[in-house]
């Protein structure tokens, strides 16, 4: 919820607001730029909680990228115009699935950014351990209008100063109690992982593809 509306994401590229009577409301539309199937599409949804007019999603990109971008919403009730996009991170996938997607705000203001580590199978792509990559990797950058494209927090420890924690491979979703972050990471076939942490944390490493879950 952001603005006392209620926002559904629809996969294929959609954002709808239900409204009381009727049809639901068509937010945003991007159904032109998005890459629809299985793993990929529209993927997260978050709005600013500094500046209630700016939207973020993520999403997959029909040229292959994992895309992060900005949108400006007008009016009462609000709405977004695609073409007021401006895009605020690309990330290469090499495969369709380990999208990871979720984007939420953390309680000190930060975006975070959940990104699996390429997708196949195995991390057959080695990102899971790789610190100069943004897959396999819980991200947090600054955003808003007083940045372009992004800010990084410093001293976050890796050498991709976006990343907060590496060695995911494919946390799907994640959310905030206070000062804490749980983190549902999918395994592959034995265990599923749910992490929990500090924001305040530096350096992580949760430790795919050395150890799934426990393992």
């Amino acid at each position: 919820s952001s603005r006392g509306h209620d926002y559904v994401v629809d996969q294929p590229g959609r954002i709808w607001s239900p409204v009381d009577e009727g049809d639901p409301m068509v937010v945003l539309d991007i159904r032109d730029r998005v890459s629809f199937g299985g793993e990929q599409g529209l993927l997260g949804l978050a709005f600013h909680p500094e500046h209630a007019e700016l939207l973020y999603v993520h999403y997959t990109r029909g040229d292959g990228p994992a895309v992060l971008s900005e949108f400006t919403m007008t009016g009462d009730p609000p709405m977004a115009d695609s073409a007021t996009e401006r895009v605020v991170l690309e990330i290469p996938q090499p495969a369709g699935n380990h999208n990871g997607g979720m984007i939420a705000f953390g309680p000190e203001g930060d975006l975070w950014i959940g990104m699996g580590d390429g997708g196949a199978a195995d991390d057959r792509f080695g990102n899971g351990q790789r610190d100069d990559t943004l897959l396999g990797a819980m991200l947090r950058i600054r955003v808003g209008p007083d940045v372009a494209p992004y800010a990084v927090v410093d001293g976050l420890g890796f050498a991709a100063p976006e990343i907060w924690a590496l060695g995911l491979r494919n946390p799907w979703r994640f959310s905030f109690d206070g000062e804490q972050i749980w983190i549902g990471d999918v395994g592959q076939g034995d265990v599923e992982e749910i992490d929990l942490a500090s924001v305040g944390d530096r350096g992580l490493n949760f430790g795919w593809p050395i150890y799934e879950g426990t393992d």
